[in-house]
């Protein structure tokens, strides 16, 4: 049954709070202690019952704590000094401020099919999501003119949980995203912005939806609207869920769609970063594009877009790579070969790593390393890992020759470093050391530091972990109704003093968790 009318309730923020909404909806919160421990303040239980998501908990906070709020002369000045702060970090000069005259005109689109920006916004499965979300606040704290693009899932990616016999299940949670930390994007007239991808049974719409991450946008594109039919509605349900046909149907979305959707808002990237192949089919839109306007032939217009394109591969078994049979590829992309003027055999060996092999399948893979000039590992061992198995696709070159090089993946150190040693780490060293992590002169001066007061601040953490273990154990426990002695017990389970290895998710071969050990 459709509604007959939809509402969408906003907060009633008295005029002194207004400046939490603006920090609200930007994502620097979740790297700032400060911005945090503001929101905090506000009601510390309902901060973690609404999963600290800053929209959902002004949009739930009670009418009559806002307003003991808006007389609180400290948390008003905690806030005054948040506030600065955060517009300082937006006008602040950059890292790449200082190369900008070298590089004027930069603008690069990171495309993934997951980001991992904070638990509120669950749009990520892993450690793709976690490295992506943490590549977009590392750009803004550096100032890259990035722009991020990927899906925005009704669903996500499930949660776990035991039945009362111990077997894990999957719960998805359905997402309300007028209660999370992004706005759909409109445009002049007040309309959404939408744009359009075709698949075989009719052209879909998605709307473009915006999260701000600092200095960095990041687009989402949604298919749950009502213009859609529902089995395109469904497209963007659920991440990495479903079969083939909703993977390349993802897949279409993000590529294709996530390039008409900048180009739609008015961005020009010059560089398009494809995070893993699932985004590979924007180089194939990216072609089609240079085609219609300039009036290129395919070869022609191949070569200009893969001098623009970057690819990073992730994934070190081919077991992990999509690939679609070719009468799948047929079925989604026969009319769209036909647009690029070439015939089904040569638009196929683009995600072939034999050519001229007819049975292969088409790999995402294959694809963005034929379709980029740019092609990397994300470790040394990585790269060796993944030249040799790419080498095909240069048989005429030694597998040491392969061009694909490599990065040594990292993380935002400032979004995994908690309040504790934050504060002991500017105590010691200066509040630089986070925002500049390879300042090896701020970093000499560890030997000041006590080493007792390291390990201390260590083992808070400890057992603030173990604590919290503790605590999701019990309501685990509860909730699949075990015995009043199994939960009592809980409160006991793990040894903060005791190292503990655990393993989430999980624990798939080719991890190699041996490793460890």
């Amino acid at each position: 049954m459709k509604p007959v009318q939809v509402f969408h309730v906003s907060p009633s923020l008295p005029k002194e709070l207004n400046a939490l909404m603006e920090l609200a909806y930007n994502l620097r919160w979740c790297w700032d202690h400060n911005t945090i421990d503001l929101f905090r303040r506000l009601d510390r239980d309902l901060w973690e019952e609404v999963n600290q998501n800053p929209v959902k908990l002004l949009g739930t906070i009670k009418q009559e704590r806002l307003a003991e709020v808006a007389s609180d002369e400290s948390i008003l000045n905690h806030m005054e000094r948040v506030l600065e702060g955060y517009h300082e970090y937006l006008e602040d000069r950059t890292w790449f401020s200082t190369l900008k005259d070298e590089n004027p005109d930069l603008q690069a689109a990171y495309f993934s099919a997951e980001f991992g920006l904070t638990e509120c916004m669950p749009v990520y499965s892993g450690g793709l999501g976690i490295l992506a979300g943490d590549h977009l606040k590392s750009a803004s704290d550096l100032g890259v003119p990035l722009i991020g693009v990927g899906l925005l899932y009704q669903e996500g990616y499930f949660t776990q949980y035991l039945n009362p016999d111990g077997w894990q299940q999957e719960r998805y949670i359905d997402n309300d995203f007028f209660i999370m930390p992004v706005k759909q994007v409109s445009g002049a007239d007040g309309k959404p912005t939408m744009i359009q991808v075709e698949y075989p049974e009719g052209v879909c719409n998605a709307a473009v939806w915006k999260v701000a991450l600092g200095r960095i946008p990041l687009y989402l594109l949604d298919t749950n609207i009502p213009e859609n039919r529902p089995e395109h509605r469904c497209i963007t349900a659920q991440l990495y869920g479903g079969d083939l046909d909703m993977r390349i149907r993802q897949e279409i979305l993000l590529g294709m769609g996530g390039v008409r959707a900048l180009f739609a808002l008015g961005h020009r990237p010059n560089v398009f970063h494809m995070n893993e192949g699932h985004s590979a089919f924007l180089a194939l839109e990216r072609i089609r594009m240079y085609m219609e306007k300039y009036g290129l032939g395919f070869a022609e217009a191949r070569s200009v877009v893969r001098a623009s394109n970057v690819f990073t591969t992730h994934t070190p078994v081919p077991a992990g790579i999509d690939v679609f049979p070719p009468d799948m590829m047929d079925r989604y992309f026969g009319g769209f070969c036909k647009n690029l003027g070439i015939t089904r055999e040569r638009f196929l060996a683009l995600g072939r790593k034999n050519p001229d092999d007819k049975a292969e399948g088409f790999c995402m893979a294959v694809l963005a390393i034929r379709l980029a000039a740019f092609i990397n590992g994300v470790s040394r061992l990585h790269a060796e890992v993944s030249r040799k198995m790419w080498r095909d696709i240069w048989p005429a070159l030694p597998v040491e020759e392969v061009p694909i090089t490599h990065v040594t993946n990292g993380i935002h150190s400032q979004a995994w470093t908690s309040k504790e040693m934050t504060d002991l780490l500017n105590r010691y060293l200066g509040p630089k050391c986070l925002k500049e992590p390879d300042n090896a002169a701020l970093w000499q001066r560890m030997d000041v530091m006590p080493a007792d007061e390291l390990w201390r601040t260590h083992e808070r953490r400890r057992e603030r972990l173990v604590a919290h273990a503790r605590k999701k154990l019990q309501e685990q426990l509860e909730a699949r109704g075990a015995p009043p002695a199994e939960v009592e017990q809980a409160v006991e389970v793990l040894n903060p003093e005791a190292l503990t290895i655990g393993f989430a998710r999980r624990f798939a071969s080719y991890k190699r968790g041996t490793l460890l050990f």
